[in-house]
Formats: structure tokens, sequence, C-alpha cells
């Protein structure tokens, strides 16, 4: 990949990362909602993956919008 990639255009792609980590953070959590009752390993499974796409969408929030959306993780930042 040789592309020369403007700092507009890896802000794009870096929102559109984080958006699609979000949706696939939310269809996650719903598929182990919903596995809960029938299947717990396989709701565990997915709520795993659920955590990864958070912290996924978590880490690029915080590059496109630093400081943006506060302290949500509950941990106190280093000042």
């Amino acid at each position: 990949m040789t592309d020369v990639v403007d700092s507009d255009e890896l802000l794009r792609r870096i929102q559109r990362a984080r958006d699609r980590a979000m949706a696939e953070e939310r269809a996650w959590q719903s598929r182990a909602e919903s596995l809960r009752a029938t299947d717990p390993e396989g709701a565990r499974e997915a709520a795993v993956r659920a955590c990864a796409y958070e912290a996924v969408s978590r880490v690029l929030d915080e590059i496109a919008v630093p400081g943006g959306r506060g302290n949500t993780a509950g941990v106190n930042p280093v000042t």
C-alpha cells in the first residue's frame, strides 16, 4: 500500500472504523442477550467479543476526539 493519505482522509477512516466497531459492539451485545437463556457459553463468547469491540471503539474515539467523551471508564486521567 503506497497511497499517500492526508489528515482529513485519515480522520474519516478512523471515524468510519469507530462507527463500525460501535455497530459490531451493539450487535454482539444483542446476541449475548438473546443467547443468555439458551446457550450460556455462546452468550459469554458474545459478551467477550462485545467488550473487545467496545475497547476498539473507545481507542478510536480518543484518537478522533481527544478528551471528547470525558472519563467514561471510571478511571481518573493522569494530569
